[in-house]
């Protein structure tokens, strides 16, 4: 007799990108020491920031659009399956084929299978998270398959053998000069005098590609949305290679994670207002490519959707966390987080680093497998006052670290202080008593505003990462009694 498992499945472990070898303090004190990342991420932020705020500015109805976002999002999670269905069914009808993958070995075995039945061993893509999320480049190769990406920043990453650093930008964390060193290092052909102008890597990348779209039999895209009602998909980019993906080879495949259906072209509509002002700063993106099905004699002439869950489910079973799912990977949460500015993108070690990664990928793997990530955030609030459909963060960030608290079968040195505070607190007599002893952090401050970085164990692992300010001179209610009396 085999064990029946009844539960939602979370994302597995072992394929795909959504656990880093190291938890993120680990990770983050190594990126904290390599100044010229900070310095790449400082510049490239606070652009895409300045950016953002000229053209949000511009709007006067932001605050209406960004809460018809939020509801629309809201929703259409609370009828996902009825939406979900009606896009099958859409697809269906218009020519293309749907699969439904269960998590990411599913997922990469269905378009392994399909890439494969088509004869070709490469495939060209357009970016896609879903993709990066669920190993497919890895399983491709495998199966002796070669997957070329073909947006820039994708292509950087992938040339550098390294691993995306931002959700819009991959290779934010590459100055000009580290991208022409690749480049030189890596494409054949390439002309030794190359420059690090921009406008000169882009044309050898433009170069380097045109050949692959043109003898590529199959594509692979994401999708930004996905329209029930039409089962019109949608991509939007800004340097037209996801057009040319998405019409010149003879099979198209799509991967999509659940979440992408919108219900109408009505509500597909707010959203194509509200991502690029968030993500890039710009008004309208310049290619929006939108299809649904087949065309005889035009465009790919098989097309395949593939809706991904892993993990999907078990968010939505979350009454808090599931805001999660309304995100539209436009980024703004990335380029105001003090955190992730030092830190960077590979620190996360998930493909969705940030704000909304550190509530996205732990929901996704189940909390204990990326336990680190809830804590990676100062719950500043900055992700929310920008997320373009008021994702509550912080407040996500809360209910994930309180998750993985309530896990705990061992008492933690954390958990024994918090309890010992807990007492004293209890006890008049216990806290005056505490708030003497505390005094003795002046002598240790020395006249400093916060007590030293090198206190001995086991004080040190909270001073270590964190400020700890010089207890004062007098309490509170020594001031309110010197004052008023009583």
């Amino acid at each position: 007799m085999t064990a029946v498992f009844l539960g939602i499945p979370t994302a597995p472990p072992g394929v795909g990108h959504l656990r880093g070898d190291r938890s993120f303090p680990d990770a983050a004190r190594d990126s904290l020491r390599d100044g010229q990342l900070r310095a790449n991420l400082g510049h490239a932020t606070a652009t895409i920031r300045g950016k953002r705020a000229a053209v949000v500015g511009e709007v006067p109805d932001w605050a209406e659009l960004r809460e018809a976002g939020r509801a629309i999002k809201a929703a259409t999670m609370a009828r996902l399956d009825e939406h979900l269905i009606a896009l099958e069914e859409q697809v269906t009808a218009r020519g293309g084929t749907v699969h439904w993958a269960r998590d990411a070995t599913e997922a990469n075995a269905i378009v392994t299978r399909l890439v494969q039945a088509t004869g070709a061993d490469e495939v060209v893509k357009v970016k896609s998270m879903a993709t990066q999320e669920i190993g497919l480049n890895e399983a491709l190769e495998a199966a002796g398959i070669a997957a070329h990406e073909t947006d820039l920043a994708e292509l950087i990453v992938q040339l550098g053998e390294d691993t995306p650093s931002h959700i819009l930008v991959p290779a934010i964390h590459k100055n000009r000069a580290e991208i022409r060193e690749i480049f030189l290092r890596t494409m054949p052909g390439v002309d030794p005098e190359l420059p690090d102008d921009p406008r000169r890597l882009a044309m050898a990348a433009r170069a380097h590609l045109r050949e692959r779209f043109l003898r590529a039999r199959v594509a692979i895209s994401g999708a930004n949305f996905a329209v029930a009602e039409t089962g019109t998909l949608a991509v939007v980019e800004s340097e037209g290679n996801g057009r040319m993906c998405l019409t010149l080879p003879q099979t198209l495949i799509t991967v999509m994670g659940i979440e992408k259906v919108v219900p109408t072209w009505r509500d597909l509509e707010v959203y194509l207002q509200l991502l690029p002002r968030s993500s890039t700063g710009e008004r309208m993106n310049p290619y929006t490519s939108l299809w649904a099905g087949v065309t005889p004699g035009d465009g790919p002439q098989d097309f395949h959707l593939v809706l991904v869950d892993n993990g999907r489910t078990a968010v939505l079973a979350d009454e808090v966390g599931r805001e999660a799912l309304h995100c539209i990977r436009c980024s703004a949460c990335l380029n105001v987080c003090p955190v992730y500015e030092r830190a960077g993108g590979h620190a996360y070690g998930s493909v969705y680093p940030g704000p909304i990664g550190a509530v996205l990928s732990p929901q996704l793997t189940g909390v204990e497998d990326n336990a680190s990530l809830p804590y990676a955030s100062s719950l500043c609030g900055a992700c929310y006052d920008v997320c373009p459909v008021a994702i509550d963060i912080p407040s996500i960030l809360v209910h994930l670290r309180a998750e993985h608290v309530e896990a705990q079968t061992r008492t933690t040195p954390e958990a024994l202080a918090f309890r010992a505070l807990s007492t004293a607190m209890s006890h008049p007599r216990l806290w005056r008593l505490a708030q003497r002893a505390a005094g003795l952090g002046r002598f240790l401050a020395r006249g400093r505003p916060t007590l030293p970085a090198t206190l001995p164990p086991p004080a040190s692992r909270w001073t270590r990462s964190r400020d700890l300010p010089t207890p004062p001179a007098e309490t509170f209610t020594q001031a309110w009694a010197r004052e008023h009396g009583g």
